[in-house]
């Protein structure tokens, strides 16, 4: 039997991840390992806020529509209403926990977002990932039963094969680790696992995403045995900042739901009445980022404008403080001027499938967060969904595992990592050479339009890829860049054959030869 001081391993420190480990530090010893910094992840870059029902003229069924609306049927209708139902309480322990949310007298303030039809977003100013992300980490600082290691970039989990006594169970029992600081690999063993490693926003060229989003979780868990889902629906948010020196900075959807235009900058025409006339700009992202992707093509735009310098400037000032003062770093007043904008990828809704109880596939295997396929987000997520979805299945996870504590058994002893077969090598030029490409192509093959072709092609690019990438990996030192090129390349491969699979437009996944809606929503499941 392998030792342990731990009893759950949680991998990633943000929302999902340090929900989970604050609840099952109340009864047991949490070890969190973060690939980077503590604070690296997405939770902190969130920059809308946390939708929950909390306005007397609001409903729980008024969300859950809204939820459905935007994920084109494709939602789980019982993770839907299990997810909104518990938005409130969850809501409720981020006050007690200190984080800051805006209030309008003794009310919290909400906004609207795309896609609501309902002032339900509670925020702190235009940074709220930040502020829930400080309050969790102050938390988890202060307990005695959390241990917290940056700089742990994870490699593969650890399961019944990895036992000295080779059983060839796909039970996990930890996971081993790149240490950054040391250049070894180590084994973190534990009774339970919770997997809250974040999506694949680097897949592609122009992404929100930090840049630690590689999906290492859906990659690690897909290897080890665990289906994945929905892997097709990527969304890509309709307004980053295009600017050639900042690459990722998204100005968020409150902008447009507080009145903000979106404008051809040729023709100054406000164009969103084509596409959606209804609801104009705060209709769901897909939408919105087809509208912007499609004027961009049709008149060979670099961007399009979205323009709020019709509202008074410090209400934009004090509704946009953190985009205020970054444009202006950049030499642009929002207050005065529109913001040049691109669509980019944001979110990827599809991942590791898991229940109610957060539970994957794999017995001792749990996930919440981004990583996951809950059933929630269906083919396009709601805005401001994302972080409610961490609290609510970080919570489920650690519940579950508490509940089934005693029916778990301790770690055998397991095989540390095998580093005989590696050299060094100079070659680390081959990383960035197919990093880079795969980046490429999968924003030209499989964004925001797809045809078949396009996916055949990148289909065939991934296959010639992977000889290359698993021979490079058998041989070179373990680094962080290479394990986030082989999770990169196993994720591409995931997202191609999830669109393939599809055989229509839906949601997040629109593609010129299918472009009509089926009548029945099937999820696209991958087996292993």
């Amino acid at each position: 039997m392998t030792t342990s001081p731990y009893d759950v391993i949680v991998i990633g420190s943000g929302a999902a991840g340090l929900t989970a480990a604050l609840a099952l530090a109340e009864k047991k010893r949490v070890l969190v390992l973060a690939k980077g910094s503590l604070t690296g992840g997405s939770t902190a870059w969130a920059q809308g806020g946390i939708a929950a029902v909390l306005d007397a003229g609001d409903t729980f069924e008024n969300h859950i529509r809204d939820t459905m609306v935007a994920g084109a049927g494709l939602n789980d209708r019982d993770t839907v209403e299990f997810v909104i139902e518990r938005a409130p309480a969850a809501i409720d322990r981020l006050i007690e926990l200190g984080v800051p949310f805006n209030t309008e007298g003794s009310d919290l303030h909400l906004t609207r977002e795309g896609g609501h039809s309902h002032r339900r977003i509670v925020h702190v100013d235009d940074a709220t990932g930040w502020a829930v992300q400080e309050a969790l980490l102050k938390a988890a600082n202060a307990n005695p039963n959390i241990t917290m290691l940056p700089g742990r970039a994870c490699v593969d989990l650890i399961t019944g094969r990895n036992a000295e006594k080779y059983s060839g169970s796909g039970r996990v029992w930890g996971v081993y680790a790149l240490n950054q600081e040391t250049g070894q690999v180590e084994a973190h063993v534990a009774r339970a696992t919770v997997m809250a490693s974040g999506g694949t926003g680097r897949c592609y060229l122009f992404s929100t995403a930090p840049r630690g989003a590689t999906g290492d979780g859906i990659a690690m868990a897909w290897r080890a045995g665990a289906r994945v889902s929905n892997m097709e629906m990527m969304q890509f948010h309709p307004t980053c900042l295009y600017n050639l020196e900042v690459k990722n900075f998204l100005i968020t959807e409150a902008v447009r739901g507080e009145g903000g235009h979106l404008l051809n900058p040729v023709t100054g025409e406000r164009y969103m009445s084509k596409y959606d006339p209804e609801r104009m700009e705060l209709a769901p992202r897909d939408i919105v980022a087809r509208a912007n992707d499609d004027q961009i093509k049709r008149y060979g735009l670099d961007y399009v404008h979205l323009d709020i310098s019709h509202q008074p400037p410090e209400f934009v000032k004090h509704h946009f403080p953190t985009i205020y003062e970054k444009l202006i770093g950049l030499g642009i007043d929002m207050t005065k001027e529109p913001i040049p904008v691109v669509p980019a990828q944001h979110y990827t809704c599809g991942g590791v499938l898991i229940g109610l109880d957060a539970r994957t596939d794999l017995p001792g295997l749990w996930a919440a967060g981004e990583v996951t396929e809950s059933g929630l987000h269906g083919a396009n997520r709601l805005a401001s969904n994302s972080l409610l979805e961490c609290f609510v299945f970080g919570e489920a996870a650690a519940k579950d595992i508490l509940s089934v504590w005693h029916e778990m058994d301790d770690p055998p002893a397991i095989r540390a990592w095998d580093a005989s077969r590696v050299t060094d090598s100079d070659e680390e030029v081959v990383i960035k050479q197919n990093w880079t490409e795969i980046r490429r192509f999968m924003w030209n093959y499989v964004g925001i339009v797809r045809t078949t072709k396009r996916l055949e092609r990148a289909a065939h690019r991934i296959a010639t890829l992977a000889q290359e990438i698993e021979d490079y990996y058998g041989s070179f030192r373990v680094t962080t860049d290479l394990i986030e090129l082989r999770n990169l390349h196993q994720c591409a491969d995931l997202i191609v054959k999830s669109a393939l699979k599809r055989h229509e437009s839906r949601g997040l996944h629109y593609t010129l030869d299918y472009p009509d809606t089926l009548e029945k929503p099937v999820d696209t499941v991958l087996v292993p």
